[in-house]
Protein backbone atom coordinates (compact mmCIF):
# COMPACT_ATOMS: atom_id res chain seq x y z
CA UNK A 1 0.00 0.00 0.00
CA UNK A 2 1.76 3.26 -0.89
CA UNK A 3 1.17 6.90 0.58
CA UNK A 4 -1.82 7.23 -1.11
CA UNK A 5 -3.37 4.16 0.00
CA UNK A 6 -2.04 4.81 3.81
CA UNK A 7 -3.41 8.41 3.47
CA UNK A 8 -6.68 6.94 2.44
CA UNK A 9 -6.88 4.69 5.32
CA UNK A 10 -6.15 7.54 7.80
CA UNK A 11 -8.59 9.81 6.28
CA UNK A 12 -11.45 7.30 6.11
CA UNK A 13 -10.40 4.79 8.82
CA UNK A 14 -11.45 4.92 12.89
CA UNK A 15 -8.79 6.27 15.05
CA UNK A 16 -10.02 6.38 18.46
CA UNK A 17 -7.40 9.59 19.61
CA UNK A 18 -8.65 11.70 16.76
CA UNK A 19 -12.11 11.29 18.07
CA UNK A 20 -11.08 11.80 21.74
CA UNK A 21 -8.97 14.77 21.22
CA UNK A 22 -10.17 16.70 17.82
CA UNK A 23 -8.34 19.33 18.48
CA UNK A 24 -4.74 18.63 18.59
CA UNK A 25 -2.45 17.60 16.15
CA UNK A 26 -1.36 13.61 16.20
CA UNK A 27 2.07 13.05 15.63
CA UNK A 28 2.74 9.59 14.70
CA UNK A 29 6.03 6.98 14.59
CA UNK A 30 7.73 6.26 10.95
CA UNK A 31 9.87 4.03 10.83
CA UNK A 32 10.97 1.40 7.95
CA UNK A 33 8.62 0.83 5.08
CA UNK A 34 6.62 3.98 6.78
CA UNK A 35 9.29 6.50 6.79
CA UNK A 36 9.90 5.70 2.99
CA UNK A 37 6.74 6.00 1.86
CA UNK A 38 6.14 9.15 3.73
CA UNK A 39 9.68 10.43 2.68
CA UNK A 40 9.45 14.42 3.06
CA UNK A 41 6.95 14.33 5.89
CA UNK A 42 9.08 12.60 8.03
CA UNK A 43 10.58 14.78 10.94
CA UNK A 44 12.60 13.29 13.36
CA UNK A 45 10.92 9.98 13.32
CA UNK A 46 7.79 11.33 13.36
CA UNK A 47 4.94 12.47 11.08
CA UNK A 48 1.76 14.30 11.03
CA UNK A 49 -1.64 12.11 10.62
CA UNK A 50 -3.65 14.01 8.16
CA UNK A 51 -7.32 15.50 9.20
CA UNK A 52 -10.06 12.79 8.66
CA UNK A 53 -11.95 13.51 5.07
CA UNK A 54 -15.52 13.54 6.77
CA UNK A 55 -16.44 14.39 10.45
CA UNK A 56 -14.18 12.28 12.82
CA UNK A 57 -17.40 10.67 14.39
CA UNK A 58 -18.78 9.76 11.07
CA UNK A 59 -15.47 7.77 10.54
CA UNK A 60 -17.35 4.92 13.22
CA UNK A 61 -19.22 4.72 9.86
CA UNK A 62 -16.94 4.75 7.02
CA UNK A 63 -14.34 2.77 8.28
CA UNK A 64 -16.80 -0.74 7.24
CA UNK A 65 -15.80 -0.03 3.83
CA UNK A 66 -12.32 0.19 3.68
CA UNK A 67 -10.00 -3.21 3.93
CA UNK A 68 -6.13 -3.66 4.34
CA UNK A 69 -6.33 -5.71 0.94
CA UNK A 70 -7.90 -8.38 -1.08
CA UNK A 71 -7.36 -11.17 2.25
CA UNK A 72 -8.65 -9.03 4.52
CA UNK A 73 -11.75 -7.98 2.16
CA UNK A 74 -12.72 -11.58 0.75
CA UNK A 75 -12.12 -13.37 4.49
CA UNK A 76 -14.83 -10.60 5.44
CA UNK A 77 -16.78 -11.55 2.77
CA UNK A 78 -16.92 -15.34 3.10
CA UNK A 79 -18.05 -15.29 6.45
CA UNK A 80 -21.00 -12.87 5.69
CA UNK A 81 -21.63 -15.41 2.84
CA UNK A 82 -21.90 -18.12 5.34
CA UNK A 83 -23.84 -16.31 7.71
CA UNK A 84 -25.63 -13.40 6.01
CA UNK A 85 -28.13 -15.09 3.41
CA UNK A 86 -29.99 -17.00 6.56
CA UNK A 87 -30.27 -14.08 8.49
CA UNK A 88 -31.09 -11.76 5.65
CA UNK A 89 -34.19 -14.37 4.60
CA UNK A 90 -35.34 -14.14 7.98
CA UNK A 91 -35.29 -10.69 8.96
CA UNK A 92 -35.92 -9.32 5.51
CA UNK A 93 -33.52 -6.90 3.61
CA UNK A 94 -34.47 -3.76 5.98
CA UNK A 95 -34.15 -5.48 9.08
CA UNK A 96 -30.78 -7.21 8.51
CA UNK A 97 -29.60 -3.48 6.51
CA UNK A 98 -30.28 -2.18 10.06
CA UNK A 99 -28.50 -4.93 12.28
CA UNK A 100 -25.58 -4.99 9.83
CA UNK A 101 -24.72 -1.35 10.22
CA UNK A 102 -26.16 -0.71 13.14
CA UNK A 103 -23.53 -3.93 14.88
CA UNK A 104 -20.88 -1.91 12.71
CA UNK A 105 -21.22 1.39 14.82
CA UNK A 106 -21.40 -0.37 18.21
CA UNK A 107 -18.51 -2.57 17.20
CA UNK A 108 -16.34 0.38 16.13
CA UNK A 109 -17.64 2.24 19.36
CA UNK A 110 -16.55 -0.20 21.61
CA UNK A 111 -12.99 -0.48 20.00
CA UNK A 112 -13.00 3.90 20.34
CA UNK A 113 -13.54 2.72 24.36
CA UNK A 114 -11.13 -0.21 24.66
CA UNK A 115 -8.18 1.83 23.19
CA UNK A 116 -8.95 5.46 23.77
CA UNK A 117 -5.05 6.80 22.85
CA UNK A 118 -4.55 4.67 19.97
CA UNK A 119 -3.59 6.43 16.74
CA UNK A 120 -3.49 3.47 14.46
CA UNK A 121 -6.12 3.55 11.98
CA UNK A 122 -9.32 0.38 12.19
CA UNK A 123 -11.09 -0.25 8.60
CA UNK A 124 -12.79 -3.63 8.12
CA UNK A 125 -16.55 -4.85 8.78
CA UNK A 126 -15.41 -7.38 10.93
CA UNK A 127 -17.51 -5.57 13.82
CA UNK A 128 -20.70 -5.70 11.38
CA UNK A 129 -20.46 -9.54 10.44
CA UNK A 130 -19.83 -10.33 14.20
CA UNK A 131 -23.20 -8.65 14.56
CA UNK A 132 -24.49 -11.05 11.94
CA UNK A 133 -22.79 -13.96 13.56
CA UNK A 134 -24.34 -13.05 16.78
CA UNK A 135 -27.56 -13.43 15.30
CA UNK A 136 -27.41 -16.08 13.35
CA UNK A 137 -27.02 -17.92 17.21
CA UNK A 138 -29.78 -16.74 18.29
CA UNK A 139 -31.89 -17.89 14.93
CA UNK A 140 -29.87 -20.59 14.28
CA UNK A 141 -28.34 -22.56 16.84
CA UNK A 142 -28.41 -25.81 15.58
CA UNK A 143 -27.65 -25.52 12.39
CA UNK A 144 -24.67 -27.28 10.89
CA UNK A 145 -21.63 -25.33 10.36
CA UNK A 146 -17.85 -26.71 8.32
CA UNK A 147 -15.19 -26.01 10.13
CA UNK A 148 -11.44 -26.21 9.36
CA UNK A 149 -9.75 -27.92 12.72
CA UNK A 150 -5.73 -27.34 12.03
CA UNK A 151 -4.15 -30.77 13.02
CA UNK A 152 -0.56 -30.85 13.02
CA UNK A 153 -0.07 -30.33 8.96
CA UNK A 154 -3.63 -31.62 8.30
CA UNK A 155 -6.15 -29.28 8.01
CA UNK A 156 -9.55 -31.73 8.32
CA UNK A 157 -13.07 -30.18 7.39
CA UNK A 158 -15.37 -31.05 10.98
CA UNK A 159 -19.44 -30.06 11.28
CA UNK A 160 -20.23 -28.47 14.49
CA UNK A 161 -23.18 -27.27 16.13
CA UNK A 162 -23.59 -23.23 15.11
CA UNK A 163 -23.85 -22.49 19.01
CA UNK A 164 -20.14 -24.26 19.66
CA UNK A 165 -18.48 -22.69 16.55
CA UNK A 166 -19.57 -19.54 17.53
CA UNK A 167 -19.05 -20.09 21.17
CA UNK A 168 -15.69 -21.01 20.16
CA UNK A 169 -15.11 -18.09 18.26
CA UNK A 170 -16.59 -15.46 20.42
CA UNK A 171 -14.30 -16.90 23.19
CA UNK A 172 -10.99 -16.46 20.93
CA UNK A 173 -12.14 -12.81 20.43
CA UNK A 174 -12.78 -12.26 23.86
CA UNK A 175 -9.21 -14.24 25.23
CA UNK A 176 -7.27 -12.01 22.59
CA UNK A 177 -9.23 -9.00 23.80
CA UNK A 178 -8.25 -9.13 27.31
CA UNK A 179 -4.79 -9.84 26.01
CA UNK A 180 -4.74 -6.85 24.36
CA UNK A 181 -5.30 -4.84 27.59
CA UNK A 182 -2.65 -6.65 29.37
CA UNK A 183 -0.08 -6.25 26.62
CA UNK A 184 -0.50 -3.72 24.10
CA UNK A 185 1.51 -5.08 21.78
CA UNK A 186 -0.22 -7.70 21.18
CA UNK A 187 -2.80 -5.30 19.50
CA UNK A 188 -3.51 -5.11 15.39
CA UNK A 189 -6.44 -6.81 15.10
CA UNK A 190 -9.70 -4.88 16.76
CA UNK A 191 -10.96 -7.81 18.53
CA UNK A 192 -13.09 -5.43 21.19
CA UNK A 193 -14.60 -4.60 17.99
CA UNK A 194 -15.47 -8.35 17.26
CA UNK A 195 -16.73 -8.98 20.47
CA UNK A 196 -19.32 -5.30 20.61
CA UNK A 197 -20.43 -5.81 17.14
CA UNK A 198 -21.23 -9.63 18.28
CA UNK A 199 -23.11 -9.03 21.03
CA UNK A 200 -25.11 -6.12 19.40
CA UNK A 201 -26.51 -7.88 16.83
CA UNK A 202 -27.51 -10.58 19.23
CA UNK A 203 -29.17 -8.43 21.77
CA UNK A 204 -31.24 -6.82 18.46
CA UNK A 205 -32.42 -10.74 17.34
CA UNK A 206 -33.17 -11.23 21.17
CA UNK A 207 -35.23 -7.98 21.72
CA UNK A 208 -37.00 -8.19 17.96
CA UNK A 209 -38.19 -11.83 19.30
CA UNK A 210 -39.40 -10.17 22.40
CA UNK A 211 -41.27 -7.70 21.02
CA UNK A 212 -42.66 -10.21 18.33
CA UNK A 213 -43.61 -12.67 21.55
CA UNK A 214 -45.40 -10.06 23.36
CA UNK A 215 -47.04 -8.21 21.02
CA UNK A 216 -47.62 -11.21 18.57
CA UNK A 217 -45.98 -9.09 15.45
CA UNK A 218 -44.90 -11.25 12.71
CA UNK A 219 -42.80 -10.52 9.83
CA UNK A 220 -43.83 -10.92 6.15
CA UNK A 221 -41.31 -13.84 5.41
CA UNK A 222 -42.55 -15.45 9.14
CA UNK A 223 -38.99 -14.59 10.75
CA UNK A 224 -38.40 -14.15 14.66
CA UNK A 225 -40.27 -17.70 15.75
CA UNK A 226 -39.05 -19.08 18.68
Amino acid sequence: MGQDGNTLVEQWGLIPSRLVHPEDPIAVPAQGIVATIFGPQVVDGYRMLPPAAVNDWLTILTCMFLHGGWLHFLGNMWFLHIFGDNVEDRLGHTLFGALYIGSGIVAGVTHLVSDLGSYVPTIGASGAIAGVMGAYLLLFPRARVTAVIPVVFFFPLIELPAWVFLGLWFGIQFVQGVFTIVDVEAGGVAWWAHIGGFIAGFLVVYSLRAVNRDQNIESPDGGFES
